[in-house]
């Protein structure tokens, strides 16, 4: 996708966010949720260790560390998606897809 994103990120929110995740990462149902091994984007199945989490509305969009916004997710996937939001990482997906045609 492209660079024509405008981000202005408020650093005290991630900040804040960021600490919540920790928080959230030592919880029991974020370790049941990484023990799976499951990629939430790929579906593949990844030894627990090396899946990350990652914020389905990044932070420096506005997204914030709860239950609802953070999936298990494996390093190549996180590195892709970036600070894409889920509609414009479906676009990028089109958009790919219809190079290819």
């Amino acid at each position: 996708m492209g660079d024509w994103i405008d981000i202005q990120a408020d650093r005290q929110h991630i900040a804040r966010e960021k600490e919540k995740a920790r928080a959230l990462r030592r919880t029991a149902w974020w370790q049941k949720r990484v023990a799976a091994g499951i990629c939430h984007y790929c579906g593949r199945r990844r030894p627990p260790a090396e899946l990350t989490m990652d914020h389905i509305v990044p932070l420096s969009r506005g997204g914030r560390s709860v239950k609802g916004n953070v999936v298990p997710c494996c390093r190549e996937c996180n590195s892709r998606k970036k600070y894409l939001t889920p509609v414009e990482m479906i676009f990028d997906h089109l958009t790919e897809e219809n190079r290819e045609k």
